[in-house]
């Protein structure tokens, strides 16, 4: 068995690892490349493997450094299944379509206002490019062992936390050697979602080492989020919070929630998730119960407990209607790149009553790493 890194080396983005084996070809995980425009520009490479060659992806989980370049792999040629989990696939119909529409967007906008070389500017893949990828993935049960066409490579699905579906994923090829691809490892004690499961005997293991530099925080991250809310609140301002739109986002709301059932924070205060793709997120929590730790009854709690701003104009009245309110706006895309949140920011940053409140990893080059080394 020979395998070929494709990203994710020497980066933490643009996940692709190119499995071989009795002239088989299979890829898990089809990542973006995000963070710095020398990464971006990785996008528009052309891979160095004919797609129309590979027989199947797996896919550890549904975030766009994994799952993000799957509909320009199958609009390049790409005709095989993609395996993962009900979970990710469900998270993939939100994400990548959503990925297409911000393709689209952001090449409209370049061309409208001439910042590109580009004539005209294209998409990388398109919403609709996305929606033809969704037609090849074929969801496989946790612990299962799956033969592939062809015989030559087989692989099971563990769990691995982080976010809904998540997996790891064991392969073995013909004639018996076994590699390990962790994917995105959850936390033993994560609040909300059930913890990875104990890895599997492999011959070879691939790991995640994104915060492989460093220990955790042993700050309680509901107490820090409480102090910052309440200093905010008595200030008079506003909490921005730019949030991935899958996993974090769904944290964020869980520790809100319980900092007002235990009055840690005032009841009163209204708290608004402006993303619709974490509002789908969330709402998915209610389907797929076995992913996660919360009881019916808490999930629906906490997923209640919120005010979700669907369309645009609810989105704006945020910043317009009640912008002397104090208040939380929970709103993507987590390093700040593009989104609803752009236009809190807007509106928020500037003003010394309000805090703005980076949640989650900040790759060099974004938005929001630049805000927090402390650019103004």
């Amino acid at each position: 068995m020979k395998l070929t890194f494709l990203g994710a080396t020497e980066t933490v983005t643009g996940s692709k690892y190119l499995l071989e084996s009795g002239g088989k070809k299979i890829l898990v995980d089809c990542g973006l490349f995000q963070g710095l425009k020398e990464l971006r520009l990785r996008n528009w490479e052309d891979v160095p493997i004919a797609p129309a060659g590979v027989e199947a992806i797996l896919l550890t989980h549904a975030h766009l450094d994994h799952s993000g370049y799957i509909p320009k792999f199958v609009k390049d040629g790409f005709r095989g299944p993609i395996y993962c989990s009900e979970g990710t696939q469900d998270l993939c119909k939100i994400i990548l379509p959503d990925s297409g529409r911000i393709q689209e967007d952001d090449a409209e906008r370049a061309n409208r206002y001439g910042y590109t070389k580009h004539q005209p500017a294209l998409a990388l893949y398109t919403e609709r490019d996305a929606n033809a990828a969704l037609e090849h993935f074929k969801p496989v049960p946790f612990a299962e062992m799956q033969m592939l066409k062809g015989d030559v490579f087989s692989f099971s699905l563990h769990r691995a936390g982080h976010i809904l579906g998540a997996s790891s994923i064991r392969v073995e090829a013909e004639g018996g050697t076994s590699i390990l691809f962790s994917g995105d490892l959850g936390r033993q004690h994560d609040p909300i979602m059930k913890a990875p499961v104990p890895i599997q005997p492999a011959d070879y293991v691939v790991v995640e080492s994104t915060y492989g530099d460093r220990l955790h925080d042993t700050v309680d991250p509901a107490a820090e989020l409480g102090e910052i809310i309440n200093r905010t609140v008595q200030r008079g301002g506003t909490v921005v919070i730019p949030a991935f739109a899958v996993g974090r986002a769904q944290s964020l709301l869980y520790y809100i929630y319980q900092l007002k059932t235990q009055n840690r924070i005032s009841r009163m205060l209204p708290v608004y998730l402006d993303s619709p793709m974490a509002v789908s997120a969330t709402e998915l929590l209610q389907k797929h119960f076995n992913d996660h730790r919360l009881s019916p009854s808490l999930c629906r709690d906490v997923c209640e407990s919120v005010t979700y701003t669907r369309t645009r104009e609810q989105s704006k009245a945020l910043d317009s209607t009640n912008h002397n309110v104090p208040k939380i706006i929970i709103s993507a895309s987590g390093m700040a790149t593009g989104g609803r949140v752009l236009h809190h920011l807007t509106h928020y940053l500037g003003d010394r009553r309000n805090t703005v409140l980076l949640a989650g990893y900040q790759a060099a080059g974004t938005r929001g790493d630049r805000l927090a080394r402390g650019e103004e």
